[in-house]
């Protein structure tokens, strides 16, 4: 690179007043902090927006915050990512409000968006998901990470993503919550689907017809939440993963 790209972290926040401290915590314990944070507050009635601007009084970065008054993680992200961009970004990463990245992670997309205009580094880059270590033991870390597997592979095998259907990439599991894209392809894939869900999935899709420059990068992992685990059981948690929705168990629990 010939210059040092302007990157931003986007966080949609819906009711998470109590996990978010966390995730404002482990960012500012990246190893690499020039960044932006910006987190959007999907019309939370908790005290999620106070607690994001309280954060950003003490900071060890610039951090912004925002309201997305129509729910939808999708309507989150859109809206934070070209609220980013019209700023000047040029790298954008993401992650939850009840995720915890590791030091690493802002360093890890950095590095995998080494040149986003397309003649080096990868445009977009999704990092590796692990359980939260705070919120489950051994057995349901293990849970989760065989739904992650499985989903994984569902997506891998499933017709509708096979390349025949005009895929310029293979199929790889893509999680919204750990994942980075260069300014220039977000707009031009026509940006995250606010509706419907699951817009990570479409996003990705969307992404996959458009380049062949999707990484994978292991060295950016986020440590994700469980608790749709505890609250859907194993078998209502693959149901979700493998696209079924959240059957009787309504509202996803995030």
């Amino acid at each position: 690179m010939s210059r040092r790209e302007l990157m931003w972290v986007i966080v949609p926040a819906h009711q998470e007043e109590a996990r978010l401290p966390g995730t404002l915590r482990a960012l500012a314990a990246q190893r690499d902090q020039d960044f932006t944070l910006l987190v959007v507050d999907n019309g939370s009635s908790d005290g999620t927006g106070a607690v994001a601007r309280k954060f950003a009084t003490q900071a060890p970065f610039p951090v912004e915050v925002i309201e997305e008054p129509e729910k939808g993680v999708g309507c989150a992200v859109d809206t934070g990512f070209r609220y980013a961009i019209e700023r000047g970004a040029t790298l954008l990463a993401r992650t939850d409000a009840d995720c915890l990245p590791r030091p690493g992670w802002t360093a890890a997309a950095r590095a995998a968006l080494a040149d986003p205009s397309g003649t080096g580094g990868a445009r977009m880059v999704c990092g590796r998901i692990v359980a939260r270590r705070d919120e489950h033991g051994p057995f349901g870390r293990a849970c989760f990470a065989a739904m992650v597997a499985l989903a994984a592979l569902f997506g891998r095998l499933r017709p509708a993503h096979a390349r025949r259907n005009g895929y310029l990439a293979p199929y790889r599991m893509h999680a919204g919550n750990n994942m980075a894209i260069s300014a220039e392809l977000y707009p031009a894939v026509g940006g995250m689907p606010r509706r419907p869900s699951p817009t990570d999935r479409l996003f990705l899709n969307a992404v996959r017809r458009h380049t062949t420059q999707i990484a994978r990068s292991r060295a950016m992992v986020v440590e994700n939440s469980t608790r749709r685990l505890r609250a859907y059981g194993i078998a209502g948690t693959a149901r979700w993963y493998l696209d079924q929705g959240p059957g009787r168990h309504g509202q996803d629990p995030r």
